[in-house]
């Protein structure tokens, strides 16, 4: 998946309207957003639709889909039909499972994202023990695209050496939470960044701060 000014927009909202409103602003920066539960939720699946139809971006469906193969299956096969190009997958609940959303994802020739570790603080207690296995397993079954955390330099440059250079790897974390953009792209492709632009007074002035600092 190919990212303009390597940054994906978080749209981390509740309803459409204000999505729009982001999106009139920044939309010739970007052509990667990520949409997660919030908007669907409160919008429905055709709040992708909707988004894929008007604006053309890739999107990237977060559910961290975590369920029982059969389960992950239905999500997927729904997701892919409203109009995502990706979802993001929970590697900890195993090969099956995650199978099962990578057989669904080829079915439609979209791509699925394996989340091997998360960037809040409370993932250190379950997650980090087990990431470095979550990324092995996603290269035995031949995934290549990998979400890990910009907030944690130390693990996402682990998480890099074990996929190699030859996967995408998307990195949330970044502004809100701490992560520096520049540091995180020596190990990521990809930056998600959300709040720090969503929530800025001027949102459009912020996303071309943060592309200037990348390309200093």
């Amino acid at each position: 998946m190919q990212v303009k000014n390597k940054i994906i927009l978080a749209l981390d909202l509740n309803d459409l309207k204000t999505v729009n409103q982001l999106l009139g602003d920044v939309s010739e920066h970007i052509d990667t957003v990520k949409i997660g539960y919030p908007l669907v939720l409160a919008e429905g699946l055709r709040s992708i639709s909707i988004i894929k139809e008007e604006y053309g971006f890739n999107i990237i469906a977060d559910f961290k889909v975590a369920d029982i193969p059969e389960t992950n299956q239905k999500i997927a096969d729904l997701t892919f039909s409203a109009g995502a190009d990706a979802v993001i997958v929970h590697g900890f609940v195993g090969e099956d499972s995650v199978q099962a959303c990578l057989q669904t994802a080829r079915n439609h020739d979209r791509e699925v994202f394996l989340l091997t570790e998360m960037s809040h603080p409370g993932a250190e207690l379950f997650m980090q023990k087990v990431s470095l296995e979550i990324a092995s397993m996603g290269i035995d079954m031949g995934i290549t695209n990998f979400v890990a955390p910009s907030t944690k330099l130390v693990r996402l440059e682990k998480i890099r050496k074990i996929v190699s250079d030859d996967s995408f790897i998307i990195s949330p974390g970044v502004g809100v939470q701490g992560g520096n953009p520049a540091q995180t792209l020596k190990y990521a492709d990809s930056l998600i960044i959300g709040r720090s632009i969503y929530t800025a007074e001027n949102p459009q002035k912020t996303l071309q701060s943060i592309i200037d600092s990348i390309e200093l």
